[in-house]
């Protein structure tokens, strides 16, 4: 059953080790090349998948995770990426219920920790795959490769390749599903014996561990493929149908649940997402797949240029057979042609074991990923390659003579790269230098840059992304916005029409279209700009808010009213709905009705200091004065640098007759704002009266 002692191990220039220590050294390796991303902030995708999921929120029902996708949305939906993913984001949440919170460091201390258990758990897999199944007299595993296993492990630990799914908080659906990967094909392993004898059970629990494998990210089901392969280089032939039976019936089971799971067929992507698939001759698909594949292979072999996102022209298409990059196609597949000659036809059993079995664990997890059987939403994704890469780790003793070397080379690459992924800055500038085509690389710094508040140069960048990609309509609604807080009302105008026209569903760009039109005073335009977003989106409560505001400039009071009303129903915290809608019955002399909005608007929102401003104004007026005190006071308390409502409250003591804090309030509120309109002109008629009272005081 088991192989001989592996003849090339001795020449491996590292210690033999025992089995805890290669562990605790191929762990500790893994934590040293990742630690310095543990503090690292939510970036890219995790806004999507954590920051912005509800089912991670203790207030969610737990059932959501079991109907909802990776991203929290109905996997019914029509809109749905259909990756179904619910142990992952479970152990999201758990990350959220620890931390009391979103708190970046718990989710990455996790993800470092579970790289680290997996590369010493690789030991175990690179030593099984390399020189078979062996027991010793109590029937624990033997390692005929110790030393090609920890280095193989050593490689896998250290492989820059594995800085998104490591660094990044989403690649925990990688890390889950290799971990469950491996520990599926340990179990299987073990359904053999030293006697030779075959058991049921510990196959049943490989099979229930596949399918967590698949129920952390899709292709956790390849380890059935991988457990089929190996099974067939053991001389054991105890159970053979039983064990066939077995596999395959949990196989197709569990294909067939992931496609009633699917429900409305599989997601609909983009040709922005996936260029290549959408080509129309069939030719140059098949070539733009295969050179895919070859720069996934250098990605494997020369991980020097990496990037967050390979997609929007990071990766020109081949558009003719005359194309100079098909010799790295011819070159790729005269490498796969030479490897699988030499894994069917050497003569040395032991390379064409090793070589049989790397090559399956490097082509098989990859497979989902490589648009044979459904088109998939990127062109190269890093994170992807994390279980391929043990298979590339364990050809490399094959085919490297200088692995030392390199593996220094991979450790500090390591950590520059997983430094990179520590904030969204260094990360999506680092992605410039390597795809400077790439559109959505610049409308990431962009965006990034405008959060920061750097609008000035984020224009230069969300202008490239659209030169890059005529068609990029998130950059040119977040570029017509800039250019509307700018004033540059023109020129937004047309960039968010073009973008409306271009994608006719596009709410927010409607929206903010409506904004500008709105301030260029084409109001008929604007409302219905308005309108075409709330028809795209139907919840839309800050289009409801900004309608409000464009009905209130038309001085159609009622129409307001009832769109903030609106918006306060999807959203009952929108503070700027309940607040205009105080302030435009106060204007308008609805007193009454504008006290009774005030309090039920800080029944929802206890601390917000506007509402509680505004109702203090209108309490004031109806000569509510101590209620209308204690309200400005509440206020002050929670932001005590408004001078407005300094300003405010002393106007209350002035007609309270309580002068003496009137001026005191009036002197904070001139420190704050001197140039406060009124405030000045108040102070100086109440001075006027102090001193009158002063002078006919005996």
């Amino acid at each position: 059953m088991a192989l001989s002692e592996v003849y090339w191990d001795h020449q491996i220039p590292l210690p033999k080790l025992a089995p805890v220590q290669a562990k605790v050294t191929v762990a500790l390796l893994a934590l040293l090349c990742f630690i310095n991303s543990y503090d690292g902030e939510f970036v890219f995708d995790d806004s999507e998948a954590i920051v912005n999921n509800k089912d991670l929120k203790p207030t969610t029902p737990l059932n959501n995770i079991w109907s909802n996708d990776f991203w929290g949305s109905n996997l019914s939906s029509n809109s749905s990426h259909k990756s179904y993913r619910p142990l992952t984001v479970l152990t999201f949440r758990l990350n959220y219920l620890l931390a009391g919170g979103l708190h970046p460091v718990g989710f990455h201390v996790l993800n470092i920790i579970l790289h680290a258990v997996i590369s010493a758990l690789m030991i175990d897999v690179f030593a099984i795959l390399i020189g078979g199944l062996a027991y010793d007299e109590k029937g624990g595993m033997l390692n005929h490769a110790p030393k090609t296993s920890l280095l193989a492990a050593l490689f896998f630990a250290a492989h820059p390749v594995h800085t998104e799914s490591v660094a990044g908080i989403v690649g925990r659906a990688d890390l889950l599903c290799a971990l469950f990967f491996q520990l599926s094909f340990l179990t299987y392993c073990k359904a053999f014996n030293r006697d030779d004898r075959f058991s049921i059970q510990w196959v049943v629990v490989s099979l229930l561990l596949c399918t967590a494998a698949m129920l952390c990210k899709e292709q956790g089901i390849t380890v059935l493929v991988q457990s089929l392969f190996f099974f067939f280089f053991e001389i054991l032939r105890t159970g053979l149908l039983t064990r066939l039976a077995l596999m395959g019936l949990g196989g197709l089971s569990m294909l067939y649940a992931r496609w009633r799971i699917m429900g409305t067929g599989p997601p609909a992507f983009t040709e922005v997402d996936n260029p290549a698939s959408f080509a129309e001759n069939i030719f140059l698909r098949v070539m733009n797949y295969n050179y895919y594949y070859s720069l996934n292979a250098w990605l494997l072999l020369c991980p020097w240029w990496l990037c967050f996102d390979w997609s929007m022209g990071c990766v020109p298409l081949i558009k003719s057979a005359t194309d100079w990059r098909m010799v790295w196609l011819l070159l790729l597949w005269c490498i796969l042609i030479g490897l699988i000659s030499q894994a069917l036809c050497s003569q040395d059993s032991q390379r064409r074991r090793t070589l049989t079995l790397g090559l399956v664990l490097l082509v098989v997890p990859f497979l989902p990923a490589c648009n044979l059987f459904f088109r998939v939403g990127f062109v190269i994704a890093e994170r992807v390659l994390y279980l391929s890469s043990a298979g590339y780790c364990l050809l490399l003793k094959l085919l490297c003579v200088s692995v030392l070397a390199l593996l220094c080379v991979y450790v500090a690459r390591c950590a520059l790269r997983s430094h990179q992924w520590r904030s969204e800055q260094s990360l999506f500038t680092s992605a410039l230098p390597v795809c400077p085509l790439n559109a959505k690389v610049h409308y990431n710094v962009g965006k990034n840059l405008a959060d920061r508040g750097n609008t000035t140069a984020a224009i230069g960048y969300y202008r490239e992304a659209v030169r890059l990609h005529p068609t990029y309509v998130h950059a040119m609604n977040n570029l017509g916005n800039i250019l509307k807080e700018r004033n540059e009302l023109i020129e937004a105008e047309q960039l968010l029409s073009k973008a409306v026209s271009i994608q006719p569903d596009f709410a927010a760009a409607w929206m903010n279209l409506g904004i500008v039109q709105n301030s260029l005073q084409k109001f008929d335009e604007a409302e219905q700009s308005y309108w075409n977003a709330i028809r795209f989106r139907k919840k839309y409560p800050d289009c409801y808010y900004n309608l409000g505001r464009l009905y209130a400039d038309q001085n159609r009071h009622v129409d307001a009213l009832n769109a903030w009303r609106n918006a306060t129903v999807l959203k009952p915290d929108h503070s700027l709905a309940w607040n205009n809608m105080v302030i435009l019955l106060d204007n308008t002399g609805n007193l009454g009705q504008a006290e009774l909005i005030g309090r039920e608007a800080l029944k929802l929102l206890p601390n917000d200091h506007t509402i509680m401003f505004s109702l203090a104004n209108v309490l004031g007026k109806l000569q509510k004065y101590k209620e209308s005190e204690g309200f400005f006071l509440h206020a002050l308390r929670i932001n005590p640098n408004a001078a407005s409502c300094h300003g405010n409250l002393a106007v209350l003591y002035h007609r309270w007759g309580k002068l003496e804090l009137a001026k005191k309030h009036y002197e904070l509120s001139l420190k704050l704002d001197p140039e406060a309109p009124g405030t000045r002109d108040n102070y100086n008629m109440l001075r006027r009266k102090l001193d009158q009272l002063k002078r006919h005081t005996p």
